[in-house]
């Protein structure tokens, strides 16, 4: 079933649009959250979540790219349930590694306080991915948004795990530069 018909069951509040977003965007979401948490228990409840945040969401949201919307917020609750776990000493993903790695390009300093200013940061942030080649915009989403490790980027791209580190450095370290031209306090 295409995307828009399976809003619009959202829409009708039949209750069929939950299985079938589970069918056909379920390995996704299941992805997304296996990659944060490193849990596939935790995943499978998050996942869940997601199917039931996206009818409590849909309406009045009408989302253009429902495998979008479903990632964030497979994503977003991700996260909670990781600073949940992290709380509780628990958890083992991948998204320790990226943290760190992001730590120094954008902090939470108080200059990215302001509701005004995340939104600038992140219109910088999507304008430098979006002027990145192709290999190089995947990798780094993929490692930064999809929080795929080392391991399974060089597979995915038939890279070396030296050469996709090394691509991701750079790459950091352009945005870096990028964003404190663009004066972000970083």
């Amino acid at each position: 079933m295409d995307d828009t018909k399976i809003v619009a069951l959202y829409w009708d509040r039949n209750e069929e649009a939950i299985p079938v977003t589970a069918e056909k965007y379920g390995k996704y979401c299941l992805a997304v959250a296996g990659n944060i948490l490193g849990n596939a228990e935790d995943a499978e409840e998050c996942v869940n979540d997601t199917y039931l945040a996206a009818w409590n969401s849909i309406p009045p949201h009408r989302p253009a790219v429902l495998s979008a919307f479903l990632g964030k917020l497979t994503r977003n609750l991700s996260f909670n349930r990781y600073k949940k776990n992290t709380a509780e000493k628990r958890g083992k993903g991948e998204i320790c590694a990226v943290l760190d790695e992001l730590a120094d390009i954008v902090s939470g300093a108080d200059s990215v306080d302001s509701e005004l200013e995340r939104l600038e940061l992140a219109r910088a942030i999507d304008e430098f991915i979006g002027g990145l080649p192709k290999v190089k915009r995947d990798v780094f989403l993929c490692r930064y948004w999809y929080t795929e490790s080392i391991a399974e980027l060089s597979e995915r791209f038939a890279m070396k795990p030296s050469a996709i580190s090394m691509m991701l450095k750079r790459t950091r370290g352009k945005l870096q530069k990028y964003l404190t031209e663009r004066g972000f306090e970083l």
